[in-house]
Protein backbone atom coordinates (compact mmCIF):
# COMPACT_ATOMS: atom_id res chain seq x y z
CA UNK A 1 0.00 0.00 0.00
CA UNK A 2 1.49 3.40 -1.15
CA UNK A 3 2.41 5.96 1.82
CA UNK A 4 -0.46 8.26 2.60
CA UNK A 5 -0.35 11.42 0.49
CA UNK A 6 3.11 10.10 -1.17
CA UNK A 7 3.44 9.59 -4.74
CA UNK A 8 5.58 6.12 -5.92
CA UNK A 9 8.96 6.38 -4.96
CA UNK A 10 11.88 5.67 -7.76
CA UNK A 11 12.16 2.09 -7.51
CA UNK A 12 8.34 1.89 -7.27
CA UNK A 13 7.53 4.18 -10.61
CA UNK A 14 9.97 1.87 -12.38
CA UNK A 15 8.73 -1.41 -11.51
CA UNK A 16 5.31 -0.08 -12.33
CA UNK A 17 6.59 1.48 -15.47
CA UNK A 18 8.10 -2.11 -16.90
CA UNK A 19 4.68 -3.57 -15.93
CA UNK A 20 3.14 -0.97 -17.99
CA UNK A 21 5.41 -1.48 -21.03
CA UNK A 22 4.87 -4.70 -21.24
CA UNK A 23 1.14 -4.35 -20.93
CA UNK A 24 1.54 -1.99 -24.30
CA UNK A 25 3.51 -4.61 -25.83
CA UNK A 26 1.49 -7.29 -25.35
CA UNK A 27 -1.69 -5.56 -26.05
CA UNK A 28 -0.53 -4.36 -29.68
CA UNK A 29 1.08 -7.75 -30.20
CA UNK A 30 -2.26 -9.75 -29.84
CA UNK A 31 -4.81 -6.67 -30.23
CA UNK A 32 -6.57 -9.06 -32.73
CA UNK A 33 -7.44 -11.12 -29.86
CA UNK A 34 -10.55 -8.49 -28.84
CA UNK A 35 -13.60 -7.86 -31.23
CA UNK A 36 -12.95 -4.52 -32.42
CA UNK A 37 -15.70 -3.61 -30.67
CA UNK A 38 -16.49 -4.65 -27.00
CA UNK A 39 -19.20 -7.26 -26.79
CA UNK A 40 -21.34 -5.26 -24.05
CA UNK A 41 -24.01 -2.61 -22.97
CA UNK A 42 -24.36 0.98 -22.01
CA UNK A 43 -23.74 1.10 -18.18
CA UNK A 44 -21.98 -2.31 -17.94
CA UNK A 45 -18.23 -0.59 -17.28
CA UNK A 46 -19.79 1.94 -14.59
CA UNK A 47 -21.78 -0.98 -12.82
CA UNK A 48 -18.38 -2.67 -12.06
CA UNK A 49 -16.55 0.53 -10.97
CA UNK A 50 -17.16 1.92 -7.17
CA UNK A 51 -19.25 4.80 -6.95
CA UNK A 52 -17.04 6.81 -4.87
CA UNK A 53 -13.80 7.40 -4.70
CA UNK A 54 -11.29 5.55 -2.55
CA UNK A 55 -11.11 6.57 1.12
CA UNK A 56 -7.20 5.30 0.88
CA UNK A 57 -4.91 4.65 -1.89
CA UNK A 58 -4.35 1.50 -3.58
CA UNK A 59 -1.59 -0.37 -4.84
CA UNK A 60 -0.30 0.21 -8.40
CA UNK A 61 -0.40 -3.45 -9.15
CA UNK A 62 -4.35 -3.56 -7.74
CA UNK A 63 -5.07 -0.74 -10.39
CA UNK A 64 -3.02 -1.99 -13.47
CA UNK A 65 -4.94 -5.52 -12.33
CA UNK A 66 -8.20 -3.70 -12.65
CA UNK A 67 -7.21 -1.84 -15.93
CA UNK A 68 -6.51 -5.27 -17.35
CA UNK A 69 -10.05 -6.72 -16.41
CA UNK A 70 -12.12 -3.62 -16.81
CA UNK A 71 -10.73 -0.85 -19.40
CA UNK A 72 -8.61 -2.86 -22.18
CA UNK A 73 -11.20 -5.47 -23.03
CA UNK A 74 -14.11 -3.04 -22.96
CA UNK A 75 -13.09 0.14 -25.03
CA UNK A 76 -13.43 0.07 -28.73
CA UNK A 77 -9.98 -0.97 -30.48
CA UNK A 78 -9.06 1.86 -32.74
CA UNK A 79 -5.38 0.32 -32.72
CA UNK A 80 -7.03 -3.13 -34.19
CA UNK A 81 -5.97 -3.59 -37.57
CA UNK A 82 -9.62 -4.90 -38.41
CA UNK A 83 -10.80 -1.56 -37.13
CA UNK A 84 -11.96 0.28 -40.61
CA UNK A 85 -14.45 2.98 -39.45
CA UNK A 86 -14.79 6.62 -39.64
CA UNK A 87 -11.11 7.35 -40.37
CA UNK A 88 -9.01 4.86 -38.62
CA UNK A 89 -6.55 5.83 -36.52
CA UNK A 90 -3.18 4.34 -34.77
CA UNK A 91 -0.82 4.62 -32.03
CA UNK A 92 2.14 3.64 -33.25
CA UNK A 93 5.32 2.49 -31.45
CA UNK A 94 7.34 6.05 -31.30
CA UNK A 95 4.14 7.86 -30.65
CA UNK A 96 3.37 5.81 -27.74
CA UNK A 97 6.84 6.58 -26.03
CA UNK A 98 6.88 10.01 -27.32
CA UNK A 99 3.57 10.53 -25.23
CA UNK A 100 4.75 9.02 -22.19
CA UNK A 101 7.96 10.76 -22.15
CA UNK A 102 6.00 14.18 -22.33
CA UNK A 103 3.68 13.11 -19.63
CA UNK A 104 6.65 12.29 -17.21
CA UNK A 105 8.35 15.82 -18.50
CA UNK A 106 4.56 17.59 -17.96
CA UNK A 107 5.92 20.61 -19.09
CA UNK A 108 3.57 23.83 -20.26
CA UNK A 109 4.55 25.15 -23.30
CA UNK A 110 2.72 28.16 -23.33
CA UNK A 111 5.42 30.49 -22.99
CA UNK A 112 8.93 30.08 -24.79
CA UNK A 113 10.66 30.45 -20.90
CA UNK A 114 8.17 27.72 -19.79
CA UNK A 115 9.27 24.99 -21.45
CA UNK A 116 12.14 25.99 -24.66
CA UNK A 117 12.57 22.62 -25.87
CA UNK A 118 9.09 22.40 -26.08
CA UNK A 119 8.47 25.43 -27.84
CA UNK A 120 11.25 25.18 -30.07
CA UNK A 121 10.64 21.48 -30.79
CA UNK A 122 6.79 22.41 -31.97
CA UNK A 123 8.38 24.81 -34.84
CA UNK A 124 10.57 22.48 -36.23
CA UNK A 125 8.63 19.92 -36.66
CA UNK A 126 5.52 22.07 -38.18
CA UNK A 127 8.40 23.35 -40.57
CA UNK A 128 9.04 19.38 -41.31
CA UNK A 129 5.50 19.02 -41.90
CA UNK A 130 4.81 21.96 -43.93
CA UNK A 131 8.09 21.09 -45.86
CA UNK A 132 6.59 17.46 -46.75
CA UNK A 133 3.60 19.32 -47.96
CA UNK A 134 5.58 21.32 -50.27
CA UNK A 135 4.75 24.56 -48.75
CA UNK A 136 5.81 27.81 -48.98
CA UNK A 137 8.22 29.03 -46.14
CA UNK A 138 5.57 31.47 -44.90
CA UNK A 139 3.45 29.18 -43.69
CA UNK A 140 4.23 28.41 -39.75
CA UNK A 141 2.40 25.85 -37.50
CA UNK A 142 0.82 25.41 -34.42
CA UNK A 143 0.04 22.73 -32.71
CA UNK A 144 -3.44 21.88 -31.73
CA UNK A 145 -5.60 19.28 -30.51
CA UNK A 146 -8.30 18.15 -33.02
CA UNK A 147 -9.23 19.56 -36.23
CA UNK A 148 -12.35 21.38 -34.72
CA UNK A 149 -10.13 23.26 -32.80
CA UNK A 150 -7.56 24.02 -35.59
CA UNK A 151 -10.69 25.16 -37.87
CA UNK A 152 -12.39 27.76 -34.99
CA UNK A 153 -8.55 28.93 -34.06
CA UNK A 154 -8.60 29.71 -38.16
CA UNK A 155 -11.84 31.15 -38.45
CA UNK A 156 -11.47 34.11 -35.40
CA UNK A 157 -8.53 34.58 -37.45
CA UNK A 158 -10.84 35.32 -40.52
CA UNK A 159 -13.24 37.06 -38.33
CA UNK A 160 -10.37 39.82 -36.82
CA UNK A 161 -9.55 40.40 -40.38
CA UNK A 162 -12.59 40.97 -41.05
CA UNK A 163 -13.73 43.58 -38.47
CA UNK A 164 -10.57 43.74 -35.75
CA UNK A 165 -13.33 45.83 -33.64
CA UNK A 166 -15.22 42.31 -32.94
CA UNK A 167 -12.00 41.83 -30.68
CA UNK A 168 -13.20 44.14 -28.37
CA UNK A 169 -16.71 44.97 -29.15
CA UNK A 170 -18.12 41.57 -29.78
CA UNK A 171 -20.89 40.96 -32.11
CA UNK A 172 -23.90 41.37 -29.70
CA UNK A 173 -25.67 44.56 -29.62
CA UNK A 174 -24.30 46.06 -32.60
CA UNK A 175 -26.44 48.07 -34.90
CA UNK A 176 -23.46 48.93 -37.43
CA UNK A 177 -22.02 45.03 -37.82
CA UNK A 178 -23.55 42.90 -41.02
CA UNK A 179 -24.61 39.18 -40.55
CA UNK A 180 -20.61 37.45 -41.06
CA UNK A 181 -20.72 34.75 -43.76
CA UNK A 182 -18.85 31.38 -43.79
CA UNK A 183 -19.17 29.13 -47.03
CA UNK A 184 -18.11 25.67 -47.18
CA UNK A 185 -19.66 22.46 -49.70
CA UNK A 186 -22.92 20.24 -48.60
CA UNK A 187 -20.18 17.50 -47.61
CA UNK A 188 -18.30 19.67 -45.47
CA UNK A 189 -17.75 18.85 -41.69
CA UNK A 190 -19.75 19.87 -38.89
CA UNK A 191 -16.74 21.31 -37.04
CA UNK A 192 -17.59 24.43 -39.12
CA UNK A 193 -20.68 24.97 -37.87
CA UNK A 194 -19.83 24.20 -34.07
CA UNK A 195 -16.87 27.24 -35.14
CA UNK A 196 -19.92 29.52 -36.18
CA UNK A 197 -21.39 28.66 -33.00
CA UNK A 198 -18.60 29.23 -30.48
CA UNK A 199 -17.40 32.49 -32.51
CA UNK A 200 -21.47 33.84 -32.77
CA UNK A 201 -22.15 33.55 -36.52
CA UNK A 202 -24.62 31.25 -36.02
CA UNK A 203 -24.97 28.39 -37.80
CA UNK A 204 -27.38 29.97 -40.22
CA UNK A 205 -24.84 32.32 -41.45
CA UNK A 206 -22.96 28.58 -42.75
CA UNK A 207 -23.67 28.90 -46.36
CA UNK A 208 -23.73 25.09 -47.53
CA UNK A 209 -22.67 25.31 -51.18
CA UNK A 210 -23.62 22.40 -53.58
CA UNK A 211 -21.52 19.67 -54.88
CA UNK A 212 -20.85 17.74 -58.19
CA UNK A 213 -21.65 14.35 -59.11
CA UNK A 214 -18.25 13.61 -57.38
CA UNK A 215 -18.97 15.78 -54.13
CA UNK A 216 -16.79 18.21 -54.50
CA UNK A 217 -17.79 22.25 -54.24
CA UNK A 218 -19.38 23.63 -57.20
CA UNK A 219 -16.90 26.69 -57.54
CA UNK A 220 -19.93 28.47 -59.68
CA UNK A 221 -22.06 28.10 -56.99
CA UNK A 222 -19.53 29.50 -54.40
CA UNK A 223 -19.27 32.54 -56.06
CA UNK A 224 -23.21 32.97 -56.55
CA UNK A 225 -23.76 32.16 -53.26
CA UNK A 226 -20.96 35.17 -51.76
CA UNK A 227 -22.62 37.36 -55.09
CA UNK A 228 -26.27 36.94 -53.69
CA UNK A 229 -24.66 37.27 -49.97
CA UNK A 230 -23.17 40.98 -50.98
CA UNK A 231 -26.27 42.21 -52.88
CA UNK A 232 -28.43 40.92 -49.54
CA UNK A 233 -26.28 43.24 -47.19
CA UNK A 234 -24.60 40.72 -45.85
CA UNK A 235 -20.92 40.19 -45.37
CA UNK A 236 -18.63 36.94 -46.65
CA UNK A 237 -15.64 36.63 -44.68
CA UNK A 238 -14.16 33.02 -45.30
CA UNK A 239 -15.07 30.11 -47.31
CA UNK A 240 -13.41 26.38 -45.97
CA UNK A 241 -12.54 24.02 -48.89
CA UNK A 242 -12.02 20.44 -47.82
CA UNK A 243 -9.31 18.07 -48.90
CA UNK A 244 -10.99 14.81 -48.08
CA UNK A 245 -14.51 15.04 -47.07
CA UNK A 246 -15.50 13.28 -44.35
CA UNK A 247 -18.00 10.97 -45.82
CA UNK A 248 -16.25 10.51 -49.80
CA UNK A 249 -13.00 12.15 -48.77
CA UNK A 250 -13.33 14.31 -52.20
CA UNK A 251 -11.49 17.09 -52.70
CA UNK A 252 -12.57 20.38 -53.14
CA UNK A 253 -11.51 22.88 -56.47
CA UNK A 254 -8.80 24.54 -54.06
CA UNK A 255 -7.27 26.51 -56.56
CA UNK A 256 -10.61 27.92 -58.30
CA UNK A 257 -11.18 28.71 -54.33
CA UNK A 258 -8.44 30.29 -53.63
CA UNK A 259 -8.86 32.66 -56.84
CA UNK A 260 -11.77 33.54 -56.14
CA UNK A 261 -10.89 34.22 -52.29
CA UNK A 262 -8.30 36.85 -53.68
CA UNK A 263 -10.60 38.31 -55.60
CA UNK A 264 -13.16 38.73 -52.95
CA UNK A 265 -10.67 39.70 -50.03
CA UNK A 266 -12.14 36.47 -48.17
CA UNK A 267 -9.99 34.19 -45.64
CA UNK A 268 -9.75 30.78 -47.33
CA UNK A 269 -9.15 27.78 -45.31
CA UNK A 270 -8.30 24.47 -45.95
CA UNK A 271 -9.68 21.77 -43.92
CA UNK A 272 -7.03 18.41 -44.86
CA UNK A 273 -7.40 16.93 -42.02
CA UNK A 274 -7.72 13.66 -43.67
CA UNK A 275 -6.07 13.74 -47.11
CA UNK A 276 -3.50 16.66 -46.28
CA UNK A 277 -0.88 13.53 -45.31
CA UNK A 278 -1.82 11.83 -47.88
CA UNK A 279 -0.31 15.02 -49.41
CA UNK A 280 3.42 14.24 -48.82
CA UNK A 281 3.10 11.67 -51.83
CA UNK A 282 3.86 13.81 -54.74
CA UNK A 283 1.23 11.91 -56.28
CA UNK A 284 -1.23 12.50 -54.05
CA UNK A 285 -0.02 15.88 -53.60
CA UNK A 286 -1.17 16.89 -57.43
CA UNK A 287 -4.55 16.36 -56.22
CA UNK A 288 -4.53 18.93 -53.81
CA UNK A 289 -3.40 21.62 -56.35
CA UNK A 290 -3.92 25.45 -54.94
CA UNK A 291 -3.00 23.88 -51.35
CA UNK A 292 -0.59 26.37 -51.23
CA UNK A 293 -2.52 29.55 -51.98
CA UNK A 294 -5.03 28.70 -48.77
CA UNK A 295 -4.54 31.29 -45.84
CA UNK A 296 -4.78 28.32 -43.43
CA UNK A 297 -4.35 25.06 -43.65
CA UNK A 298 -5.10 21.82 -41.16
CA UNK A 299 -3.73 18.28 -41.12
CA UNK A 300 -3.98 16.08 -38.42
CA UNK A 301 -0.81 13.65 -37.84
CA UNK A 302 -3.03 11.56 -35.49
CA UNK A 303 -5.49 10.68 -38.55
CA UNK A 304 -2.97 9.04 -41.12
CA UNK A 305 0.92 10.25 -39.84
CA UNK A 306 0.42 7.17 -37.36
CA UNK A 307 0.56 9.78 -34.18
CA UNK A 308 -1.14 9.29 -31.04
CA UNK A 309 -4.37 11.34 -30.94
CA UNK A 310 -4.50 13.86 -30.13
CA UNK A 311 -2.21 16.48 -32.47
CA UNK A 312 -3.31 18.43 -35.79
CA UNK A 313 -1.44 20.72 -37.31
CA UNK A 314 -2.46 24.37 -37.90
CA UNK A 315 -0.19 25.92 -40.66
CA UNK A 316 -1.19 30.25 -41.04
CA UNK A 317 0.52 31.61 -44.39
CA UNK A 318 0.50 35.00 -42.28
CA UNK A 319 1.03 33.49 -38.32
CA UNK A 320 0.42 37.43 -36.94
CA UNK A 321 -2.87 37.18 -37.84
CA UNK A 322 -3.49 34.09 -35.43
CA UNK A 323 -1.39 36.59 -32.62
CA UNK A 324 -3.63 39.55 -33.92
CA UNK A 325 -6.81 37.65 -32.87
CA UNK A 326 -5.63 36.46 -29.91
CA UNK A 327 -2.79 37.68 -28.00
CA UNK A 328 -3.27 38.34 -24.66
CA UNK A 329 -0.46 39.18 -22.29
CA UNK A 330 -0.96 40.03 -18.82
CA UNK A 331 1.63 41.41 -16.62
CA UNK A 332 2.25 37.55 -14.52
CA UNK A 333 2.66 36.35 -18.54
CA UNK A 334 5.45 39.24 -19.48
CA UNK A 335 8.96 38.11 -20.22
CA UNK A 336 11.94 39.50 -21.91
CA UNK A 337 12.63 37.00 -24.40
CA UNK A 338 12.67 37.75 -27.99
CA UNK A 339 10.86 33.95 -28.64
CA UNK A 340 7.95 32.27 -29.61
CA UNK A 341 5.11 32.54 -26.89
CA UNK A 342 2.79 29.79 -28.58
CA UNK A 343 -0.26 30.69 -26.06
CA UNK A 344 -0.15 33.83 -28.26
CA UNK A 345 -1.61 32.10 -31.42
CA UNK A 346 -4.87 30.22 -30.68
CA UNK A 347 -7.39 29.64 -27.65
CA UNK A 348 -5.67 27.70 -25.28
CA UNK A 349 -2.83 28.82 -22.29
CA UNK A 350 -2.00 25.67 -21.00
CA UNK A 351 -0.22 23.81 -23.99
CA UNK A 352 0.29 20.04 -23.62
CA UNK A 353 3.73 18.98 -25.08
CA UNK A 354 2.47 17.21 -28.45
CA UNK A 355 5.35 18.26 -30.93
CA UNK A 356 7.24 15.17 -29.06
CA UNK A 357 5.80 12.43 -30.26
CA UNK A 358 5.47 13.74 -33.75
CA UNK A 359 8.71 14.74 -33.59
CA UNK A 360 9.61 10.85 -32.77
CA UNK A 361 7.19 9.13 -35.32
CA UNK A 362 8.79 11.48 -37.96
CA UNK A 363 11.86 10.58 -37.32
CA UNK A 364 11.27 6.86 -37.00
CA UNK A 365 9.44 6.16 -39.91
CA UNK A 366 11.08 9.23 -42.38
CA UNK A 367 9.18 10.78 -45.09
CA UNK A 368 9.79 7.65 -47.53
CA UNK A 369 8.55 5.21 -45.00
CA UNK A 370 5.23 7.07 -44.34
CA UNK A 371 4.78 7.33 -48.07
CA UNK A 372 5.15 3.68 -48.85
CA UNK A 373 2.00 3.66 -46.10
CA UNK A 374 -0.15 5.30 -46.90
CA UNK A 375 0.51 4.12 -50.68
CA UNK A 376 0.10 0.81 -49.20
CA UNK A 377 -3.14 1.58 -47.69
CA UNK A 378 -4.27 3.47 -51.30
CA UNK A 379 -3.70 0.20 -52.75
CA UNK A 380 -6.06 -2.05 -50.09
CA UNK A 381 -8.84 0.31 -50.79
CA UNK A 382 -8.20 -0.14 -54.40
CA UNK A 383 -8.52 -3.85 -54.21
CA UNK A 384 -11.14 -3.43 -52.01
CA UNK A 385 -13.54 -0.92 -54.73
CA UNK A 386 -12.60 -4.00 -57.51
CA UNK A 387 -13.51 -6.59 -55.40
CA UNK A 388 -17.30 -4.35 -54.76
CA UNK A 389 -17.50 -3.89 -58.56
CA UNK A 390 -17.57 -7.19 -59.29
CA UNK A 391 -20.05 -8.34 -57.50
CA UNK A 392 -23.21 -7.68 -58.90
CA UNK A 393 -24.85 -7.82 -55.02
CA UNK A 394 -22.53 -4.14 -53.99
CA UNK A 395 -21.84 -0.78 -55.65
CA UNK A 396 -19.75 1.94 -55.35
CA UNK A 397 -21.13 5.32 -53.43
CA UNK A 398 -18.87 7.68 -55.26
CA UNK A 399 -15.16 8.00 -56.22
CA UNK A 400 -12.38 6.73 -54.46
CA UNK A 401 -9.28 9.34 -54.36
CA UNK A 402 -7.83 7.74 -51.60
CA UNK A 403 -7.92 5.19 -49.09
CA UNK A 404 -12.16 5.33 -48.57
CA UNK A 405 -14.21 3.19 -49.88
CA UNK A 406 -17.67 4.48 -50.13
CA UNK A 407 -20.07 1.53 -51.14
CA UNK A 408 -23.80 -0.41 -50.58
CA UNK A 409 -25.20 -3.07 -50.96
CA UNK A 410 -27.98 -2.78 -54.06
CA UNK A 411 -30.73 -6.04 -53.62
CA UNK A 412 -33.47 -6.10 -55.27
CA UNK A 413 -36.30 -3.39 -54.25
CA UNK A 414 -37.24 0.29 -53.69
CA UNK A 415 -34.43 2.77 -52.18
CA UNK A 416 -35.68 2.67 -48.77
CA UNK A 417 -35.52 -1.19 -48.82
CA UNK A 418 -32.42 -1.10 -49.61
CA UNK A 419 -31.49 1.49 -47.30
CA UNK A 420 -33.11 -0.56 -44.36
CA UNK A 421 -31.05 -3.73 -45.92
CA UNK A 422 -27.72 -1.45 -45.59
CA UNK A 423 -28.00 -0.66 -42.03
CA UNK A 424 -28.98 -4.71 -41.27
CA UNK A 425 -25.82 -5.71 -42.92
CA UNK A 426 -23.27 -3.45 -41.48
CA UNK A 427 -24.94 -4.45 -38.27
CA UNK A 428 -24.19 -7.53 -38.85
CA UNK A 429 -20.70 -7.26 -39.92
CA UNK A 430 -20.03 -5.64 -36.93
CA UNK A 431 -21.44 -7.85 -34.34
CA UNK A 432 -19.11 -10.41 -36.00
CA UNK A 433 -15.92 -8.76 -34.30
CA UNK A 434 -13.44 -8.87 -36.99
CA UNK A 435 -13.62 -5.96 -38.57
CA UNK A 436 -15.82 -2.46 -38.08
CA UNK A 437 -17.33 -0.86 -40.25
CA UNK A 438 -19.34 2.63 -40.35
CA UNK A 439 -22.27 3.81 -42.29
CA UNK A 440 -23.76 7.12 -43.05
CA UNK A 441 -26.25 8.72 -45.51
CA UNK A 442 -25.04 10.45 -48.32
CA UNK A 443 -27.56 12.34 -51.04
CA UNK A 444 -30.44 10.97 -48.62
CA UNK A 445 -28.83 7.03 -49.30
CA UNK A 446 -27.42 5.09 -46.61
CA UNK A 447 -24.03 4.34 -47.22
CA UNK A 448 -21.28 1.63 -45.68
CA UNK A 449 -18.02 2.99 -45.48
CA UNK A 450 -14.45 1.17 -45.45
CA UNK A 451 -11.61 3.34 -44.81
CA UNK A 452 -7.95 1.89 -44.74
CA UNK A 453 -5.62 3.99 -42.45
CA UNK A 454 -4.21 1.76 -38.92
CA UNK A 455 -1.01 0.99 -39.44
CA UNK A 456 -1.41 -2.96 -39.21
CA UNK A 457 -3.65 -3.26 -41.75
CA UNK A 458 -2.97 -5.35 -44.07
CA UNK A 459 -5.22 -7.37 -47.03
CA UNK A 460 -5.90 -10.12 -45.29
CA UNK A 461 -8.15 -7.87 -42.93
CA UNK A 462 -9.71 -6.01 -45.43
CA UNK A 463 -10.24 -9.38 -47.44
CA UNK A 464 -11.91 -10.28 -44.14
CA UNK A 465 -14.30 -7.25 -44.14
CA UNK A 466 -15.37 -8.02 -47.61
CA UNK A 467 -15.98 -11.88 -47.11
CA UNK A 468 -18.18 -11.05 -43.86
CA UNK A 469 -19.86 -8.54 -46.21
CA UNK A 470 -20.76 -11.85 -48.88
CA UNK A 471 -21.23 -13.98 -45.84
CA UNK A 472 -24.20 -11.38 -44.32
CA UNK A 473 -25.86 -10.04 -47.17
CA UNK A 474 -26.48 -14.33 -48.17
CA UNK A 475 -27.99 -14.46 -44.45
CA UNK A 476 -30.29 -11.46 -45.14
CA UNK A 477 -31.60 -11.72 -48.45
Amino acid sequence: MPKPGADMDPAQFRAAAHRVADLLADYLEGVERYPVLPKIQPGAVRAQLPAQAPAQGESIDAILDDYQALIEPNVTHWNHPGFLAYFAITGSGPGILGEALAAGLNVNAMLWRTSPAAVELEETVCDWLRGLLELPASFKGHINDTASISTLVALAAARHRADPAVREKGLAGRGDLQALRVYCSDQAHSSVDKAAIALGFGVENVVRVKSDADFRMDANALGKAIAADRAAGRRPIAVVATAGTTVTTSVDPLRAAAELCAREKLWLHVDAAYAGSAAICPEFRKLLDGLEAADSIVVNPHKWLFTPVDCSVLLAREPGALRAAFALVPEYLKTSEAATNLMDYGVQLGRRFRALKLWMVLRHFGAEGLRERIREHVRLAGLFKAWIEADARFECAAPVPFSTVCFRAVPKGKPEAQDAFNEKLVNEVNAAGPVFLSSTKLRGRTILRLAVGNLRTEERHVRRAFDLLCEAYARLA
